[in-house]
This record gives structure tokens, sequence and C-alpha cells, in this order.
């Protein structure tokens, strides 16, 4: 069961790593790599009998990432009228 867990947590890293041209891809990859996490944290503290209010806590941080992602993504959409991240200049 953990080498399923540490398979999609490699497989959404590179996703990550790989896929930029986009930014509501890279927010769908660190959501992936987020779950995953997510999975194998439950399946460790389960295996030695941990409380689990750190999972809420990790969840709470994840939806906060989530919306702060998603309303980043608004934000670039209204001002350049695309996702690409290629378009971007910070100076």
């Amino acid at each position: 069961m953990m080498i399923t867990y540490f398979f999609g947590y490699f497989f959404s890293l590179i996703i990550f790593l790989f896929v930029r041209s986009h930014f509501l891809l890279c927010l769908l990859g660190l959501e992936y790599l987020l779950l995953y996490s997510f999975f194998f944290i439950f399946g460790f503290m389960g295996y030695f009998d941990f409380d689990y209010y750190f999972l809420v806590i990790y969840l709470v941080f994840g939806v906060c990432d989530g919306v702060l992602g998603l309303s980043l993504l608004v934000f670039l959409i209204r001002n350049s009228s695309s996702d690409y991240l290629d378009s971007l200049t910070l100076c």
C-alpha cells in the first residue's frame, strides 16, 4: 500500500516539474502532491496509532493553498487575459 503512495507522490512531483506552461496545470499538480502526501501521512499515523488532529490542520492548510492559488489564477487571467506562465514579466 505504501508503495502506491510513494509512486503517486513522485508521479505528482514529476507532473509539477514538467508541466510549466499553464498556471492551472501547475496548481493541479500541487493539489495532487498535497493529496498523496495526505494519504501517506494518514497511513503512517494509522500504522503507529497516532492521533489524527494533525491531519485536520494539514487539510485546512491545503484548502487555503488551493483558494490562494485559484485567486491568483483569477487575478492573472483578469490582468493578462491568459494563464500562460511564459507571458509573465516580474519587472
